[in-house]
Parts: C-alpha cells; structure tokens; sequence
C-alpha cells in the first residue's frame, strides 16, 4: 500500500476512535484492533512496507475475554506492542489444546508473530488458562516490566511450545494453581531467555521452571512453595546465571516417586520431550533446598555444571541422587550423570544406585565434604580431583575408578573402597571414566568428559512444571521437542493438569504413550 493511501487511513482513524468505546468481551487481535480502532488502546503508527508484517503499537487500556478457548489478545502473523494495558482472562479449557497449541490463553501468538509486552498487568482465573503463550517456529514473544498473576490449575506465566521464542526481562510473575509453572514449555520446546524479575510457584506440580526447551536464566530469583525448584524433561536444557532459587518441593503430584527434591531432571517418555543429553548448569547465584535431595536424576542421561553457587540444603536428603524411580522400563531407568564442579563446595551426600552411573569432575579448589554410595557398592562412581580440589570423607564410600593426587582425599576416620580395593590416604590414583551412552544421542567423548556449557542454553532440557517433574534443560545441549504431560496437559510427578484441569493428571506413562521425540502434529484449525 502507498504511503497516500496510508495517509488516508490515518486520516479517518480520530473519526473511528469518537464512535468506537469499550473494550472487547471475547479478546482482540491486533489487526482487528488496527481495522476498527478500538478504544482498547491507541494505534501510535501502522507502517505497510511491501511483504513486510503489520506493525501495530497500542497504548493503554484494557482487554479482557471471558470465553471458553478464546484469547484476550491474539497477534497472529503479524507485528504488534503493547504497553501499559490490563489484560484479564477467565474461562476455561483442557487438555492438548490448551498445554501444547495456545487454546485459553490470555495473551497468544503464533505463525510467526512478533509481539513486544510491556508494562503490561495481567491476570488468569481459568483452568488451563496460561498468560502468555508463544507459539510455533518464528513465532516471537518479547515482555518486559510486566506482572502476571494465575489463579487456575494448568495456568502458567510465560508459555512456549512448538518451536516458539519467548525473551522475558523484570517480570513479577505468581501462580497459585496445580501444574503452572512461571516459566513453563511444552510439546515442541523452543528458546526461552529470561533477565530479572521475580517468579513464585505455591502450588502442586508447579515447579517455579518447567523445561522442554531451552532456557536461559540470569538474575532472577525463583521460588516454589509446594513443587520442585526446576525441572528438566528430555532432551533439553536450563542454564542459570547469577540466580537465586529457593525451593521447597512438599507435595507429590505423582506417585512415581518418593523422594522430594530441589531439582529433578528426568525422561518421562510420554512423547513431550525428545529422548537424549539433558542439561543443566548454574553458574553464581544460589540454590537453597528445603526438603530431600538437592538434585535428582532418573531415566536420562545429563550433563550438570556448577561453578561457584552457593548451594544450601536444608532437607534431610543427598546432595545428588541418581536412581530409578517410575519413569521408563525397570532395570535400565537410572540416572547417568557427568557432574563437573569448579570453584565449588558440595556438602552432602552422593547416591548411585545399581542401574545408575556418576562421572563426578571435581576441579578449581572445589571441595566435596560427604560420602558417596555409604550403604556399599552400587552404580559406577567415577571421581576425578585437579586444580587442588579435595573430597572430605564423612562416611564410608564406594567408588568404581579415582584419578587423584596424593594431597586430594581427607579419609577422616573413614574408608573408600576403590573398585575392589581400600584406598590409602596420601597416595596418587589413575582412574577412568565411565562411558556414557546417550540414547538416540549418540555417545560421550571417549573419556566420558561432558563439554562445558556456553552460556547461551543451547542444551537440552528437561521438565519444568509442566507435564512431568517441572524443570529445565541443562548447559549446552541442543533441546529438542520438549513437552510437559500427556493428554490433558502437564502429568507426571510435579506435571501440569491432566484432562479437565483438576491439577491431578494421570502419571506420565513409563513407556510408549506417543514415540519419544515425535513432533506434535500441527495445530488444530
């Protein structure tokens, strides 16, 4: 369109705006808020530049949607801001409809939209209501200085799914309901990246991160009051910098599990999440544990990176447990875990049970005061110490190979057992590596050394609060498809909503729901 017939347009819009009040019951889209003028918000520019997107800016106002499905806001296809405006959405839906394609959310983009958020309030009160959804490969979600609040079960704060991005900077987000998690992903993952802001979880299954993507977090600080801390589904990753993350994981949501833990990474091989690496690292910052175990891993392979976090457990747990647990096929569903440690103090115990496997890489002056498999020989234990780092004894250990030099073990009264034999303080050990196979992911390097993380969340991911456990991905993977629950929304331990939203899903199923991995089928017209 040329640049007089815009002019026109222009022209005509104060005309529309006198005639045209109130704000929309059923939801607007932005091209429908551009066509009628909609006193919901002022349209500051529209600029048409031959195949480019819509671009429409609105300022102010408020919108709400009281359907069944519908969307308060929907940018589809198209490029549209919004600031400062009020956002409300009741009404309700279920299952894959609403967790895996955007169905009742507040706010949903898809087919390669690009909306930017901003200093916006908005509110959920339905079930499977999240607020705000991106939606499939292209797809850009940007929100900044906004606070969001969810009452209903299977309602997040910030969704992605599909292949979408969601880029989130100083947001206050609270949810109350079961199985909604913040910071949550489903089927198909995508790329989060999350700066600052505050995200607080209190209810069942509502992990403050819920992981099938890859997602990045610098800053912030994570709460949850009921749920896992994070969680890890599949092949995806989180990466935390510099993030405070207080958890208190006190309800189960899953009767696959007895233990509670601060973070769970974890295959529930419902289809949700590709099968292969998952990763997690967190660099500064800190983890304080509340209940059980600080770490857990079952029926996946991961990478988990720690540098310099000051991890608190105040729970009667281990420090790291790999076992079986009720996800995937009984005797080959432990957890198989490279756990690299530099600048870092690890205080707690270590469990690998017999169909688990543990590299521990402790470098950079790390310190692990604690015990590993006190109860005798279980799982392969590998440990390695360099760079003057040092494992304190408090029990007595059973490891399978150790590489260390003569100054780096404190027995402390107690014994390590070294394969078959008693290990003597003061003296140098050569060991090696555990090889690692990664299930449809190929195989660790030969020396059964994870690569360190970049930074940027390329990894692989894992649950979240949604659909399993609620975590996500780890350092450095490349996450693939990755999704919370089975049908009806978010299952599994901690998982998000089951078929009618009730926060009480059926367990992930232990093994062949959907393929896992299998892309989601495109989105219902």
């Amino acid at each position: 369109m040329r640049k007089r017939e815009i002019s026109k347009i222009l022209a005509i819009i104060p005309v529309l705006a006198l005639l045209l009040t109130g704000c929309s019951e059923n939801g607007v889209s932005s091209q429908d808020a551009a066509d009628s003028v909609s006193a919901n918000g002022a349209i500051e520019s529209v600029e048409l530049q031959g195949d480019a997107k819509v671009s429409n800016t609105y300022e102010g106002g408020s919108y709400e949607d009281s359907t069944d499905g519908g969307h308060a806001i929907t940018v589809d296809a198209e490029a549209a801001k919004y600031s400062n405006a009020t956002v409300t959405k009741t009404g309700n839906s279920e299952g894959d409809e609403a967790d895996f394609y955007g169905d009742n959310s507040a706010v949903f983009a898809l087919n390669g939209a690009e909306l930017t958020l901003s200093d916006m309030d908005i509110t959920t009160a339905g079930e499977h209501a999240n607020a705000v959804f991106s939606y499939g490969e292209g797809t850009t979600v940007n929100i900044s200085d906004s606070t969001i609040n969810t009452s209903g079960n299977c309602s997040g704060g910030i969704m992605t799914t599909g292949g979408g991005t969601t880029n989130a900077n100083n947001l206050r987000i609270h949810t109350t309901g079961n199985s909604s998690a913040a910071i949550r992903s489903d089927r198909g993952g995508g790329k989060v990246t999350v700066k600052e802001g505050d995200y607080t979880t209190d209810g069942k299954g509502s992990p403050a991160v819920y992981c099938t993507a890859d997602i990045t977090i610098s800053d912030a600080s994570l709460t949850s009051t009921a749920s896992e801390g994070i969680i890890v589904e599949g092949k995806n990753s989180v990466t935390l910098n510099n993030v405070i993350l207080n958890a208190d994981h006190n309800q189960h949501n899953s009767d696959n599990s007895d233990n509670f833990q601060g973070i769970m990474i974890y295959q529930s091989m419902s289809g949700d999440a590709d099968t292969g690496l998952a990763k997690f690292s967190a660099t500064g910052g800190s983890i304080t544990n509340a209940n059980g175990d600080v770490l857990f891993v079952n029926n996946t392979a991961t990478d988990i990176l720690l540098s310099g976090v000051d991890i608190i457990n105040n729970g009667d747990g281990a420090f790291l447990r790999a076992a079986a647990a009720g996800w995937g096929n009984e005797g080959s569903n432990g957890g198989k875990v490279n756990l690299s440690a530099a600048s870092q103090t690890i205080n707690g115990d270590i469990v690998v049970d017999d169909v688990s496997v543990l590299n521990l890489y402790l470098s950079d002056n790390s310190t692990f005061t604690g015990a590993i498999n006190t109860d005798g020989a279980a799982g392969d234990v590998y440990v390695e110490l360099s760079g003057e780092s040092k494992w304190v004894l408090t029990g007595d250990s059973y490891i399978s190979s150790l590489t260390c030099s003569e100054n780096s073990i404190e027995l402390n009264g107690y014994t390590l057992t070294v394969g078959d034999e008693v290990y003597a303080e003061g003296t140098e050990s050569k060991g090696e590596a555990i090889e690692i196979k990664v299930e449809e992911g190929g195989m660790m390097p030969s020396d059964g050394k994870m690569q360190p993380p970049d930074g940027e969340a390329d990894g692989e991911g894992g649950p979240d609060g949604n659909g399993g456990p609620d975590g996500n991905g780890g350092p450095d993977g490349n996450g693939g498809p990755g999704g919370n629950g089975g049908p009806g929304g978010e299952g599994g331990p901690d998982g998000n909503g089951g078929a009618g939203g009730n926060g009480e899903p059926p367990e992930k199923p232990d093994g062949d729901m959907a393929p896992a991995g299998d892309n989601p089928p495109a989105k219902p017209e």
